[in-house]
């Protein structure tokens, strides 16, 4: 390392809140603090949040919600003057379309360090009522230092080289060794009454109505897939559990499944018995609907774990990468946002399922790429080293 740098990390949610982009930023923030450099993230207040550090990332919460469109609640002009006032070389800004990085890109000219935009995605894009928001955003990313992309070909990237600019780099996601090097904790199959021999076929994501459960469900059922059986895990799936045996919009997949005999398991797992889960899977299927780049692609092949997933996001793309799973074929809405095609991917969940080999080299080439490129130490490291490029080169 060249130096110790002081780094602000600008992001909406923050541990102990859960989800994608709270973990990118506490992985990040974590390693980069190992590194020798001081780190504080500035978010949003938790009621559960009762320290202003952990693992050695100085924390700031703000009475801050919203964004730009929908409008901003709290006094956010706290918050920026605390970024102008921080003396940071580095100030970075995770995820467009959200408070912590919307009540700054007004005022990028006023800040000194080093700016670094992380916008993973512009999931709103087509939506008219981003219309003006996203008219200004050529700009905010001509402003900034850098602007870092989740992969090569997706609607954020590409409005920037559609513009014609160039300051932008090119930084996966990526999956904790610490989670995914040790044999699992817990046997998942054993609470959940799963044989060894039986395929677990697993589907992990909070329940939202866009990951994938209910078109999970129906590929499963229309699949040929002997006595394998489906694991549904992720926050808000007893409510699905209960829609499913009781709703009437279930009720020709409940019929389905009856008269096939086939298994569906809903649960909500703590962090180590999903991880646990990822680990004792044959296969992980994930038709979602809205992506930017996957991080749970890449935990699956930490997990040794082949997936067939949608081609949400870049799933496309990280399956060239590692030679780990496949894509389902599907459809885009005007929003942009995919839907697969229940019985093609029913086809693919057959095919798979009667070639157990596939599945296994395909699961050990997704976890030898994981481990090449794609460690959050790696991640954190590529990070690093273009925080110290900029500001070495000022």
């Amino acid at each position: 390392m060249a130096r110790s740098l002081n780094i602000a990390h600008c992001v909406e949610s923050y541990a102990p809140a859960l989800g994608g982009m709270p973990e990118v930023v506490k992985q990040l923030s974590e390693r980069m603090v190992r590194m020798g450099h001081r780190v504080t993230v500035f978010t949003s207040a938790h009621p559960k949040r009762e320290f202003a550090e952990l693992q050695g990332v100085a924390i700031r919460s703000f009475a801050i919600s919203g964004n730009a469109v929908d409008g901003i609640n709290g006094n956010a002009s706290i918050y920026v003057d605390a970024l102008k006032q921080g003396d940071f070389d580095v100030i970075t800004l995770f995820a467009a379309q959200q408070w912590s990085a919307d009540a700054v890109l007004p005022h990028l000219a006023e800040l000194t360090s080093k700016k670094i935009f992380v916008p993973t995605g512009f999931s709103l894009l087509h939506d008219t009522r981003y219309a003006a928001y996203y008219a200004q955003m050529p700009q905010w990313l001509m402003d900034m230092d850098l602007n870092v992309f989740l992969s090569h070909h997706y609607r954020d990237i590409d409005m920037a080289k559609a513009h014609g600019l160039t300051n932008f780099a090119v930084i996966a996601n990526g999956a904790a060794e610490e989670e995914f090097g040790a044999a699992p904790s817990y046997d998942v199959r054993v609470e959940l009454g799963i044989a060894p021999q039986q395929p677990l076929i697993l589907h992990v994501g909070s329940y939202t109505g866009i990951k994938g459960h209910k078109e999970a469900i129906r590929i499963f059922l229309t699949a040929e897939t002997g006595d394998a059986v489906l694991v549904l895990a992720g926050n808000g799936n007893a409510r699905l559990k209960h829609f499913f045996e009781h709703h009437w919009r279930f009720v020709l997949l409940r019929w389905q499944a009856a008269m096939k005999k086939k298994r569906i398991v809903f649960v909500e797992l703590d962090r180590a018995r999903t991880v646990a889960a990822m680990k004792q899977a044959d296969l992980f299927l994930f038709p979602s609907q809205v992506e930017c780049s996957p991080i749970v692609l890449f935990e699956t092949m930490a997990a040794g774990v082949p997936f067939l997933s949608s081609r949400a996001g870049n799933s496309e793309e990280i399956a060239e990468w590692s030679q780990g799973g496949w894509t389902m074929p599907g459809t885009k809405d005007n929003n942009e946002w995919e839907h697969v095609d229940v019985s093609k991917g029913a086809r693919l969940l057959s095919g798979l399922l009667a070639q157990p080999e596939r599945l296994r080299a395909a699961g050990r080439a997704g976890h030898t790429a994981w481990k090449e490129r794609f460690t959050w130490q790696h991640i954190a490291e590529e990070y690093a080293a273009q925080y110290d490029q900029l500001v070495s080169h000022a």
